[in-house]
């Protein structure tokens, strides 16, 4: 066999093989991928729909004069809903309320709103959070499907990898290799296959930088890539500058357990203690206004402490992510302990907050969201056009995978690549395996069947 027959055989082998994974991959994530995008598109326009639904709790009338004192806003909120004040957010603008977030005494988390200028109680609502409301609370769990459990999370995670990895092999399926029509136009009508291959490969063509992009910015946040990725950040001094928490003494509570956003470069890092477990607490008055004269952006929660030592804690993480800010703040004098921004972060850190801002749609207000919509709206495009391709070619009474030619054998650079992303994305590594347990004992039963 002359070199380039050869070169022929094994590029025939490596596409069929490609094609046979991209096939399975597709249709096993496809209904994970479709939840994905919905929520996800859902979840852009969070601020939008939580006023739409609730405008008459976070939305009043501004008024000319000042706002009442915090601690009056608290006092009012706590008598119309008695329990133990948890946290307090400062109205962000004028036509905001401020949110006082209380434990009520059956043990339920609640957020009171009340008007900042008369200080009169306009509602509450089961405490969402980031989400900022229950509805868009359900929708963030079903994105991550983490309020399904463990494995569901995995799933999700393993998606992701998939997702990166069927970008790639579908660039490598669309490939022109001489080929000049159906490339980066559609031919045919929705009566024909062809079409749906092409709407399939042109809309993986336009859409493929954005599935890369959202699945490795959602990767940092996921329970075993992201923790490991997180690992490995601090380790080379790349997320969380080694000893910046080595100050003071520390708790044993994790960041993200007393904020409702916290950056991912510092969310399991210790929340500091108080220098003295007695005295007389800080007044929450005093609190706010050393967090204004520091410079917070608008819209900052803060926690109160609930023990001796712990400490009052604010961040915020703006639409504007050079704002981001997590500040510590001593429960009795009101000294600052920490205060941390965006600069502070290692060069993987701020990458990985960049990214999820975008991710979320904020970095570049109402501009990233469209374009984050439309790039939604392209990948279930590009779902449902594989699915009709597929049901379009599929047999009667078969399922039309598509198969390796007789007696070859899975090219080595195929395995290679397997073994190097499965590595990589450990949940994918996983399924790939299980994937080849389940080849292995198909061919094992067709080679029965045929002997």
């Amino acid at each position: 066999m002359s070199t380039t027959s050869r070169d022929g055989a094994i590029g025939s082998v490596l596409y069929r093989a490609l094609w046979r994974w991209h096939f399975f991959a597709g249709l096993l994530i496809l209904p994970f991928v479709l939840l994905l995008c919905v929520t996800g598109s859902i979840y852009l326009f969070k601020n939008s729909i939580n006023d739409g639904l609730h405008a008459e709790l976070r939305l009043v009338e501004p008024q000319s004069g000042p706002a009442l004192a915090p601690s009056t806003l608290v006092a009012a909120a706590l008598t119309a809903h008695p329990g133990s004040l948890r946290g307090y957010n400062p109205a962000p603008a004028p036509d905001r309320s401020a949110e006082v977030r209380i434990t009520g005494a059956d043990g339920v988390k609640d957020t009171v709103y009340v008007d900042p200028f008369s200080g009169k109680v306009l509602g509450t609502l089961w405490d969402a959070g980031a989400a900022g409301s229950p509805i868009m609370y359900t929708v963030r769990k079903l994105h991550s499907l983490k309020s399904v459990g463990w494995a569901a999370e995995r799933i999700i995670e393993g998606v992701a990898g998939w997702m990166v990895l069927m970008t790639a092999s579908g660039l490598y399926l669309w490939w022109p290799r001489g080929r000049k029509s159906g490339v980066v136009s559609v031919r045919g009508t929705p009566a024909k296959r062809v079409f749906w291959r092409d709407l399939h490969a042109v809309t993986g063509l336009v859409v493929g930088a954005f599935i890369v992009f959202l699945a490795m910015t959602g990767l940092p946040w996921s329970g075993y890539w992201g923790k490991k990725f997180y690992d490995y950040s601090y380790s080379l001094g790349l997320g969380m500058p080694d000893g910046y928490w080595s100050k003071y003494p520390v708790s044993t509570v994790p960041l993200k357990e007393v904020v409702d956003r916290a950056p991912w470069a510092i969310e399991n890092q210790p929340v500091p203690l108080s220098r003295s477990a007695a005295g007389v607490p800080a007044k929450l008055d005093d609190v706010v206004r050393t967090l204004d004269r520091l410079g917070m952006a608008p819209g900052y929660a803060i926690s109160i402490p609930t023990k001796p030592d712990g400490v009052f804690t604010a961040s915020v993480y703006p639409d504007d992510i050079r704002q981001e800010r997590v500040v510590h703040l001593d429960q009795y004098s009101g000294e600052v302990l920490y205060d941390m921004g965006l600069q502070d972060l290692g060069l993987l850190g701020r990458a990985a907050e960049w990214g999820v801002s975008i991710h979320m749609g904020q970095a570049f207000g109402l501009a990233n969201r469209l374009v984050l919509l439309a790039a939604l709206a392209g990948i279930v495009l590009l779902a449902v056009s594989g699915c009709v391709m597929w049901w379009k070619r599929r047999p009667a009474g078969g399922l039309g995978a598509p198969t390796l030619p007789e007696g070859k054998t899975v090219p080595v650079p195929l395995l290679a690549f397997a073994l190097a992303t499965g590595l990589f994305f450990p949940m994918v590594g996983l399924s790939m395996l299980a994937f080849l347990v389940i080849e292995g004992a198909s061919y094992g039963v067709r080679s029965l069947r045929t002997a």
